[in-house]
């Protein structure tokens, strides 16, 4: 018995032998559809290119040479949706757009459309855009940057894309995509379920609700089916065909002069209305979900036939013959020569190199491109100028909340690219005033309030980065990144990767968080763990512990993102921005002041902060921690100096990657170290900080290491809020329990202790 595979690469040529194809309703004549014979052969022979595609990656997969064979085929008519727009019309795909990549790639001159999508097949680092990570649908060149499994995550950017265009339009930067460019997003029926895809249609129409600029279309492949879910019939049209914002348009993807002729009209409407289009496409699924599903488990053998029956490249084959544009064996002649065309191929691409190393892999975590300082130099007029509202404060001393405000101010003015965007930063000047001014000086198109979305808001800034623009998108509080933390993990930081260095997701992302706000708003407003972050390979992760330090870490920061195109949270502590005293009121020992750009000494991205009791001594023991952490430290130093105990306090500053060995230079002369850490036990990055010190001194006599961290609890309202965190008395007794050889530790870091010191003993 043939499997479905055979059966249906053979249907194609038995229904033109037989003259048995089906026609659409639809009836359009191709001057009707305002299309020429000659773009419709190109067209079919698109879909006859993605439909062998999609076989011969089965056969591959079974012969273990192909290992992603999520296809298109069903989905072929949106090679007449590329069709209708430009090639640098920037288009965020389905993995079921094949048909649309390749149809693109007809219009740049000197493209291999077959070769480079089998490379893929075959994950071979000769891949021209994943460099063999990934099965993916993109290319530079073609202005599609690639995506994975597009579950949905890859609607909010597209929203940020279009926005960028508008924003090309009214600021003076440079910009790759054409001012009167659109955007596409392409996803399927069951993924329009999904939060991060509604929220990106609410995102959009809500911004054109409002007569905001937004040339965006929406392409929805309908083929009725997720996996093995039936999408409710008239389920997608019922939700957007009379949604405010945006313009609906229904096409029957079987029937390329439907597609065709719909697909203009979504296109006209985005390009000269700029509002955003959402084209619903009719398709179906064949040859079940991927290589591995079988769908007899879920559909009955007549569902499945049924299906098959409607191919598109009947229809298409059809048309074909109607207009006279083929004869039969022309037809059945194209289709073969294609089919041979790419088994030849793919017999070469497998004999192409596979990554054969860590270092291959890992090459583009962090891209590689770097771009020359941008950053412009403010005049003595002009800087006046701009802190004309500041004059009585520039030169005094100021608390953290104040001297972000400022450097956010001077970075704005050094940086035209630069857009912030987020909840209430406008003229609230955000929860904690810490944006203050800055929509007054730079405007609302720099200075961006957005809805209560943080996936949008973060898609937004993936959008505006690959436009050109520096985004500083600002989450309200730590807690609220959590359901948005995919469009970090699962778009921004795998951008690079995926594409081989070739996109990348420049931004510096500000996150108010961490705990101590005396009981203010319980756990979502104290939310003391960024774990989530730690795990994300490539990302940059600053939380600074007072305002002279976050000045020129912020500054790095933007730097580091413009000139080497990093992804970069600044993480923020909400208790410490408007401290102004360390040790009693009016001692004004967390104030500092102010350094101008022209003034600053640059920090770099392993710099630690140290202090010590008295330098002229050896220290008794080393504290290590950072923001809160760190400010109670300084706390407790002093009370420790008063009993005559050197303590040498070090400032992490940079919690991603972990500047380790500039920490264990610092640590060279400790023999005791306490680690303390204001989030929880559990998945803090004291854990990390242990293993550093374990793995570096296994040669030698380790130091006894502790720590004081939060408990694994969350965040309660009240006085009881500080309950479950470290304290200035804990570090205290701490410290004094560790010098008198009275450890008083107990579970894990009794055992971590027990294992440190029988290691030391054994050298």
């Amino acid at each position: 018995m043939q499997d479905r595979n055979s059966l249906v690469k053979q249907q194609l040529i038995d229904a033109v032998r037989t003259g048995k194809l089906p026609v659409t309703a639809a009836n359009l004549s191709l001057p009707a559809a305002g299309m020429t014979g000659l773009q419709l052969v190109d067209l079919f022979e698109t879909q006859i290119m993605s439909r062998h595609l999609d076989l011969q990656s089965r056969v591959m997969q079974k012969n273990g040479q192909s290992f992603y064979t999520i296809g298109s085929a069903g989905h072929e008519g949106n090679a007449a949706c590329a069709e209708a727009f430009r090639y640098n019309d920037m288009a965020f795909l389905h993995y079921r757009s094949g048909a649309f990549f390749i149809q693109r790639s007809k219009q740049v001159v000197g493209q291999t459309p077959l070769y480079d999508m089998l490379l893929s097949f075959a994950a071979s680092k000769d891949d021209p855009t994943s460099g063999g990570r990934h099965k993916v649908l993109g290319s530079k060149s073609l202005f599609i940057p690639p995506q994975t499994s597009t579950i949905a995550s890859h609607l909010p950017k597209a929203v940020g894309a279009a926005y960028s265009i508008t924003l090309s339009r009214r600021l003076d930067v440079k910009n790759p995509l054409p001012k009167d460019g659109v955007i596409i997003c392409n996803f399927g029926d069951a993924s329009a379920n999904h939060s991060t895809a509604q929220g990106a249609f609410n995102a959009a129409a809500w911004a054109a609700y409002q007569s905001v600029p937004l040339p965006l279309v929406f392409i929805c492949e309908d083929n009725g089916i997720g996996i093995s879910t039936a999408t409710p019939a008239g389920w997608i049209q019922a939700n957007f065909q009379h949604r405010a914002g945006l313009h609906y348009i229904q096409c029957d993807g079987l029937d390329l002069l439907d597609t065709y002729y719909k697909a203009k009209q979504a296109e006209h409407i985005a390009r000269l209305t700029r509002k955003p289009v959402f084209l619903h496409m009719r398709t179906v699924r064949l040859l079940g979900h991927a290589g591995s599903d079988s769908e007899f488990a879920y559909r009955s053998q007549a569902d499945i036939e049924a299906t098959e029956a409607n191919d598109p490249l009947l229809y298409s084959a059809g048309l074909i013959l109607k207009h006279k544009l083929l004869s039969a064996e022309q037809i059945i002649e194209l289709y073969q020569d294609i089919e041979q065309k790419i088994v030849a191929i793919s017999e070469n691409v497998i004999t192409r190199p596979k990554l054969q190393t860590v270092a291959e892999v890992k090459h583009s975590l962090i891209p590689t491109t770097k771009l020359p300082c941008s950053a412009k130099s403010l005049d003595s007029v002009s800087r006046a100028m701009l802190f004309s509202h500041e004059k009585h404060n520039i030169t005094k001393k100021q608390h953290l909340a104040k001297l972000i405000n400022w450097a956010l101010m001077d970075l704005m003015a050094a940086y035209d690219n630069i857009v912030m965007c987020g909840e209430d930063i406008g003229k609230k000047g955000g929860v904690y005033n810490v944006t203050a001014k800055l929509h007054d000086k730079f405007g609302s198109f720099r200075v961006i309030n957005t809805l209560l979305d943080e996936q949008s808001i973060l898609g937004m800034a993936i959008g505006l980065a690959h436009n050109g623009f520096l985004p500083i998108p600002e989450i309200q509080f730590l807690a609220y990144v959590h359901n948005a933390e995919d469009q970090i993990r699962g778009e921004a930081a795998t951008l690079p990767f995926f594409s081989n260095g070739q996109f990348t997701n420049p931004m510096v992302i500000r996150i108010a968080g961490l705990a101590y706000q005396r009981g203010f708003g319980g756990h979502f407003h104290n939310d003391n763990s960024f774990a989530v972050f730690r795990d994300i390979p490539g990302i940059i992760l600053a939380s600074p512990s007072n305002g002279a330090d976050a000045v020129e870490m912020l500054r790095t920061c933007v730097r580091l993102a413009q000139e080497e195109q990093r992804v970069v949270i600044f993480l923020e502590p909400i208790a410490l921005y408007m401290k102004k005293d360390l040790h009693e009121e009016g001692d004004s020992l967390w104030s500092f002041e102010y350094q101008t750009p022209a003034d600053a000494l640059p920090m770099s991205l392993n710099d630690v902060g140290t202090y010590i009791s008295d330098d002229k001594q050896a220290p008794d023991i080393c504290i290590i921690s950072y923001a809160n952490g760190y400010y109670l430290s300084r706390q407790a130093e002093k009370t420790l100096a008063e009993q005559g105990i050197n303590c040498k306090l070090i400032d992490l500053r940079w919690l991603a990657p972990l500047p380790q060995q500039a920490m264990l230079e610092q640590v060279a002369d400790c023999q005791q170290i306490l680690i303390v850490d204001e989030c929880r036990h559990t998945g803090s990055v004291s854990e990390a900080l242990c293993a550093i010190f374990l793995e570096a001194n296994q040669a030698k006599k380790i130091p006894n290491i502790q720590r004081l961290t939060a408990e694994d609890c969350f965040i309660p309202l009240g006085s009881a809020s500080t309950l479950g965190l470290p304290s200035k008395q804990q570090i205290i007794d701490k410290v004094s329990k560790m010098l008198s050889n009275d450890s008083g530790v107990t579970g894990i870091d009794s055992l971590v202790h027990k294992q440190i010191y029988t290691a030391g003993r054994a050298q």
